[in-house]
């Protein structure tokens, strides 16, 4: 199934009556109130779904903040999202995906193809004239089958093995990346090798993504699918959104599921500065 679905394709489906699964990932770095925002308007008919708890295991020094779930644990919360086998899922949400992408990678790596990103979210759902919902959706429970190990993944010793010869993204903030400023974690600075790749880049003006040919430009002069690719962000999270998005642009990427808050809590790691 392709990574995105425009919101007049959503709609169509809706009023057809074709069987989707509407799941909204609302969460962003600093603000804990997706749940709020979600119950005080919504597409008709999205569940919520919490990416702290159901999409993250227990965050922890060496680890990272934000695992990758446990496979079981994933499937648990699939099917109280309503989740059956042979279902469409659209994921969104309010800041372009940057969450709703981290559902859309986890699912295609539990070999659940049919999977995609509502472009531009709920922005572009309202700049549409469609109607919100306040409240809470619920769905019965799914039966889905879920495994895992579907998308590539690397760890720490395959970026310190040169013999890999990885092109690697970091897709944070530039100033994350050279040093200048880091708020959250406890080193600051990139992978040593790293080029940075900030996710917001991805995106238009109006939060949707860019055309494949301008994403596959800004990748390729990265040096992407030229040789293996591997992207990291700070915790695992925005990181799928530039994997979605090499997606797009028809290349392939690997994801460091602990990010630069396992590296930079993993003793004896170098660190680089600088741009």
């Amino acid at each position: 199934m392709k990574t995105l679905m425009d919101v007049q394709e959503l709609r169509d489906r809706m009023t057809s009556g074709r069987q989707t699964i509407l799941l909204d990932v609302r969460w962003s770095l600093g603000d804990p109130l997706g749940h709020r925002h979600y119950r005080e308007a919504h597409i008709p008919g999205a569940v919520y779904v919490d990416l702290e708890t159901q999409l993250c295991a227990p965050g922890g020094p060496g680890l990272g903040r934000h695992p990758l779930p446990d496979p079981e644990a994933l499937q648990e919360a699939a099917r109280q999202w309503g989740l059956a086998d042979g279902d469409t899922v659209v994921a969104y949400d309010d800041s372009g995906n940057l969450a709703a992408a981290r559902l859309w990678w986890l699912l295609r790596d539990a070999g659940f193809a049919s999977v995609s990103l509502l472009d531009g979210g709920l922005a572009a759902w309202r700049a549409a004239g469609y109607d919100v919902e306040g409240g809470e959706e619920r769905h019965c429970v799914g039966s889905v089958h879920l495994s895992s190990g579907h998308m590539p993944v690397v760890a720490i010793p395959d970026l310190l093995d040169p013999a890999h010869g990885d092109v690697v993204l970091d897709v944070r903030a530039g100033e994350r990346f050279r040093g200048e400023h880091e708020p959250i974690d406890p080193l600051a600075g990139h992978i040593p090798g790293a080029v940075s790749a900030p996710t917001t880049e991805n995106l238009g003006d109006d939060g949707r993504f860019r055309s494949a040919e301008e994403l596959r430009r800004r990748f390729e002069r990265m040096g992407a699918g030229r040789r293996r690719t591997a992207v990291y962000c700070g915790s695992g999270i925005t990181a799928a959104h530039a994997i979605a998005a090499l997606d797009i642009a028809g290349i392939d990427a690997a994801l460091f599921p602990g990010s630069w808050s396992q590296w930079s809590t993993t003793e004896g790691l170098p660190v680089a500065t600088g741009a």
